[in-house]
């Protein structure tokens, strides 16, 4: 016998949460979302970023040595990989929200105090605690945007969410070239700047939504049901009618006896995600595939972007000239991004990220070799387009390798396997700079890209896929 056809309010009161939110168009609530998130994203770049620029005016009025600005470069990654592993620790047990707003209000305060260091030891300190907040925050920010985003266009937002990086990078560029060369205490006021993020960090625990997702595996059901009809409400989409013994319709369809929901609950609290989880059957190899793109590409891009204005100014440009051309570069991270966002939908996630790597890993090499101001804008400009449209692709595909209970985690572990080579780049960078100049240092770089780009090919594809529960 063939089964009576579902009513529009059964069919809707037996869609999960996640369900429900997936099937949503992009409503305002998204947009807030992204917007509240890129801004965070923006801050972070802008700090890291300014460092960049901070080295170049320190050497000269520090005396700094190129070991002693290599050490500044790195030490704050050093921050970034503890903080990276640990955020997503704190993400996966106690919110995504809250962790992203404790790490505005960590690097901010620390990037304020930054403005007050009187010596390159006090400094050094000060970078490494900015870097615990920094690392934290990214692979937080893209696990909240992930797990909210819709599937067929959760790619694009993410993209979308790390171009905010070039706006922040930008921001930097900007405060560089304006603001630094005015006084030897310019740099003292491009620090002070990022008292920001610590006001921001406010907005963001007010503001923003907690996962659905998160709040689910912690039993929070009514919490989760609230966000999700909020987000209905926003799309104009009708909510599951209320079942009469109170609770949500979506409760009433997913759960059995009181009993079966007792212990799922528990078993949801009381797990507790780790690194041995990452490396199970199951995930070993997404999980080896994505540490080794994590480090690929972490080792080229600050190998490279840390160290570009002092090279150049190394290389008989003026301070401001370096900043100059710097800023340029900059800007050409934006169409970077903006082509990712598309074919990330089209392509696919792998074949978009290791399209980008590979042009990221030709346009290094062609920047070594690059000898005329114009062949140093457009190949600098190339390696910037393709490398942060590699980036974007990248933390849109690391939320999606994990299910839920353990995403925080296995992002902020990648981030932080990442960041070893983000420690490794800056030091590394003089020492090639001495043996072979800047063709060295940057056949290098593009090697690193290239191991980036094949491990990218084992990663799964989970376009238009929902996420794992």
């Amino acid at each position: 016998m063939t089964a009576p056809p579902q009513s529009a309010s059964e069919s809707e009161t037996s869609l999960t949460r996640p369900e429900r939110l997936d099937r949503l168009p992009f409503t305002r609530k998204h947009g807030r979302l992204l917007t509240g998130s890129g801004i965070g994203w923006a801050l972070d770049a802008m700090d890291v970023g300014l460092i960049s620029f901070v080295m170049a005016a320190l050497a000269a009025q520090w005396q700094l040595t190129q070991t002693e600005q290599s050490w500044l470069g790195s030490i704050g990654f050093v921050g970034m990989a503890l903080g990276a592993s640990l955020g997503g620790l704190l993400a996966d047990k106690i919110g995504r929200r809250s962790v992203f707003a404790l790490t505005l209000l960590v690097y901010g305060l620390a990037t304020g105090a930054s403005a007050l260091a009187g010596g390159l030891a006090v400094l050094l300190v000060l970078r490494f605690i900015v870097g615990l907040g920094l690392g934290a925050e990214l692979p937080v920010a893209s696990t909240l945007v992930s797990e909210f985003a819709p599937s067929r266009i959760r790619g694009r937002m993410v993209v979308i969410l790390e171009a905010f990086w070039a706006v922040g990078w930008l921001l930097a560029a900007l405060t560089a070239y304006f603001i630094i060369p005015l006084s030897d205490d310019g740099w003292r006021w491009a620090f002070a700047l990022g008292l920001v993020p610590a006001a921001y960090a406010i907005v963001i625990r007010r503001g923003l939504p907690e996962s659905v997702r998160f709040l689910e595996a912690k039993g929070r059901d009514a919490e989760a049901e609230r966000v999700v009809r909020e987000f209905e409400a926003s799309a104009g989409v009708p909510s599951p009618p209320e079942p009469a013994g109170g609770g949500s319709s979506t409760e009433a369809a997913a759960v059995g006896s009181p009993q079966q929901t007792a212990v799922e609950t528990s078993s949801a609290t009381s797990s507790a995600p780790g690194l041995a989880d990452l490396f199970g059957s199951a995930m070993r190899r997404r999980t080896a595939a994505l540490w080794l793109t994590w480090f690929g590409v972490n080792f080229a891009y600050y190998g490279a972007f840390i160290w570009i204005p002092s090279l150049l100014h190394d290389g008989g440009f003026t301070l401001v000239k370096s900043f100059q051309f710097t800023l340029i570069i900059t800007i050409a991270q934006l169409p970077g991004y903006a082509l990712a966002a598309v074919l990330i939908e089209v392509w696919g996630r792998r074949a978009t990220l290791a399209t980008f790597l590979a042009g990221s890993a030709i346009s290094a090499v062609l920047f070594g070799q690059a000898e005329s101001d114009t062949m140093i804008l457009v190949t600098g400009c190339a390696l910037s387009m393709f490398n942060l449209g590699a980036w974007g692709a990248l933390y849109a595909v690391t939320p999606e390798v994990y299910p839920t209970q353990i995403r925080a985690t296995g992002a902020g572990w990648a981030a932080a396997f990442g960041r070893i080579a983000s420690i490794i780049a800056p030091l590394s960078v003089p020492v090639l700079y001495s043996a072979g100049g800047l063709a060295l240092v940057f056949a290098v770089l593009g090697a690193a890209f290239v191991l980036a780009m094949v491990a990218a090919l084992f990663l799964p594809e989970m376009a238009g896929e929902e996420l794992l529960e």
